[in-house]
């Protein structure tokens, strides 16, 4: 066996081979890199980053305050110079002492620096901390911006993160200390298996980079996710309603119809038996219909709000009443399709409609007046880039919204898994959760500029009306009973922001809970988990903050709670409604055909 002599010990010649032709592979593999990019889908380049007028005032303001408070910006300058000069001086003088050590404090702790290396190799150690000295710098100079207004100094320092969070050393390879391992101890095959990775993701969405969070081949809808049990009972262009099959002899009279987003897909509340909540509503004893929504093309680039409400919502009530020969339903709209439903209760009352007897919101916003975490994308010049994008294209496709969502957790749903996949060449997790998260909608172009603009934007719902459906309506114009259900780690629907719509509601009977955990798992949080608690408080009278410090905290699941509120509203018992009846015949087994198809983009 030959050896290679690197000066610190002998590395078998054989190794060294295996090495150098796995590396090789990279080339050719380059060629395939080259190829799928040279046939890259294009969006709007206004939806890659602010426009650049967000900077020249940030810079304006910058040096303005430079000529007239000197001292201030002198003093961030000098702090930080002073954190390098002497970060390198440290550097300088354990070279110089002929000790490669670490210095004795590795400095704060982050989660991306979990291996040991971080602070014990003086290399890694010296890359980390002066990569903590930057991020302090960048940070601290976009707070100290003064002279713009607060939209912008948020949007300002939410940029000023996503700089900060790219530029981590862990995001590269010659400066993660995890991928090099890996490569040395897999002869090279881990950045095969990475760029294999890499390409196989390009490829599959049209040269778009979105990383596989979950593996694809290991689920298969209504094989072993959405298995439910149920009948599609009708279906037009917007939607299929799913009866579900009835698991108990009697049920309560009035039945329930579920609304979930149309910006995911439904089966999140029917990932396995074990999660569901489908199934659970379903023992609880109430006959369950669920909407299916249609993942639209560009034919329908001209279905808006309106058709969400009258083809959707309205249309679903009346079939569910029908099928069930009832005058009400209890309607639950999650997310969205709780902002969509508010709309609706809102028009039903302003008709005389009584058809809603209850309403149950999940992490629902109907008040829009603080953007939160969105803040960055609700201004003019991300919404015009989405406006000229749908002109284009007909609809905001599904990766466009999804890149948005993981930027605002960045480092948990793009770098993390990146560097997992495409450095350490690892395959993705069998995880249902995640591969429902990769398997996205596309939204209407006029819906979704009718969104964004009138309710995101204008927050016209809270403010003079929101046109529906010829009628001008008002958060106040729910008088309907309510629960709304919110999350409280939710980055997308925050609580606060939640419970402000709700305090505008017209409802006498008003019910309000914040769950543990976030957007997702503090709705999917069946009993049997005991995992998250959840917080309630009768007085919605003062602002969010009281509320939640005068709030109880009861251990386990909210859906008991919420089950003992439905039941009241629920009616007497009836025998078990089988799905469908003379006039609503199978049309397929759940969980139905809209949900099966894929996005492409």
């Amino acid at each position: 066996m030959t050896t290679v002599d690197d000066g610190g010990g002998s590395v078998p010649g054989e190794h060294l081979d295996r090495l150098t032709d796995n590396l090789s592979k990279v080339e050719t593999l380059s060629k395939r890199l080259i190829d799928v990019m040279s046939r890259k889908t294009s969006h709007n380049p206004g939806l890659n980053a602010p426009d650049q007028g967000l900077f020249a005032k940030a810079a304006t303001a910058y040096w303005a305050q430079a000529l007239q408070n000197p001292a201030k910006v002198l003093e961030h300058q000098i702090e930080y110079w002073g954190k390098s000069v002497k970060h390198f001086a440290e550097a300088q003088q354990a070279l110089a002492s002929g000790k490669l050590l670490a210095p004795a404090d590795p400095g704060p702790r982050d989660r991306r620096f979990s291996n040991p290396l971080w602070d014990t190799h003086p290399y890694f150690n010296f890359i980390k901390q002066q990569y903590q000295i930057n991020a302090e710098a960048i940070e601290q100079a976009a707070t100290s911006v003064e002279g713009i207004d607060e939209v912008e100094k948020r949007r300002l320092k939410y940029f000023a993160k996503q700089i900060i969070d790219l530029m981590s050393p862990t995001n590269y390879l010659a400066t993660n200390p995890d991928a090099l391992e890996r490569a040395l101890a897999t002869e090279g095959q881990s950045l095969v298996d990475g760029l294999e990775n890499l390409i196989a993701d390009l490829e599959a969405n049209n040269g778009e980079l979105v990383v596989r969070l979950a593996d694809e081949s290991a689920f298969r809808v209504g094989d072993n996710i959405a298995t439910s049990p149920g009948e599609v009972v009708y279906r037009n262009r917007m939607m299929e309603i799913i009866q579900y099959s009835p698991v108990t002899e009697t049920v309560h009279e009035i039945p329930i119809v579920l609304f979930p987003p149309w910006i995911n897909k439904f089966y999140i509340l029917d990932l396995k038996p074990q999660n569901s909540l489908i199934k659970w509503i379903v023992e609880q004893g109430y006959t369950l219909f669920v909407v299916s929504w249609v993942n639209p093309d560009e034919s329908y680039a001209g279905v808006g709000m309106d058709d969400y409400v009258e083809d959707g919502f309205l249309t679903a009530i009346r079939e569910v009443k029908a099928i069930c020969n009832t005058d009400q339903v209890n309607a639950v709209g999650y997310c969205i399709a709780g902002t969509t439903l508010a709309l609706v209760l809102a028009l039903l009352h302003k008709r005389g409609d009584k058809s809603v007897k209850s309403a149950t919101f999940f992490t629902a916003l109907t008040d829009f007046a603080d953007q939160g975490e969105f803040t960055p994308f609700l201004q003019d010049d991300f919404v015009d880039a989405i406006e000229e994008e749908v002109k284009e294209k007909g609809v905001l496709r599904s990766y466009i919204m999804a890149r948005t969502f993981s930027f605002l957790r960045s480092n948990d749903l793009v770098y993390t898994p990146a560097i997992r996949s495409y450095m350490l060449g690892e395959a993705p997790p069998a995880f249902d959760l995640l591969y429902w998260n990769g398997d996205g909608t596309n939204l209407p172009g006029r819906m979704a500029i009718e969104y964004l603009r009138g309710l995101c934007q204008r927050n016209e719902f809270c403010q003079d009306g929101f046109v529906i459906c010829g009628e001008t309506v008002k958060v106040k114009d729910v008088t309907v009973p309510l629960m709304s259900i919110t999350c409280e780690t939710d980055h997308i629907a925050a609580w606060r922001d939640c419970y402000r719509g709700v305090q505008q509601m017209g409802s006498r009977s008003k019910q309000f809970i914040v769950s543990q955990s976030g957007h997702v798992a503090g709705v999917v949080n069946p009993p049997s988990k005991n995992k998250y608690g959840h917080y309630t408080n009768e007085d919605l009278s003062g602002d969010a903050e009281t509320w939640m410090a005068e709030a109880k905290f009861h251990e386990g699941s909210w859906w008991p709670r919420w089950g003992d509120w439905l039941s009241k509203r629920a009616g007497k018992q009836v025998p078990a409604r089988t799905p469908g009846d003379s006039e609503h015949p199978c049309l397929a087994v759940a969980p139905g055909a809209y949900v099966m198809p894929k996005t492409s983009f």
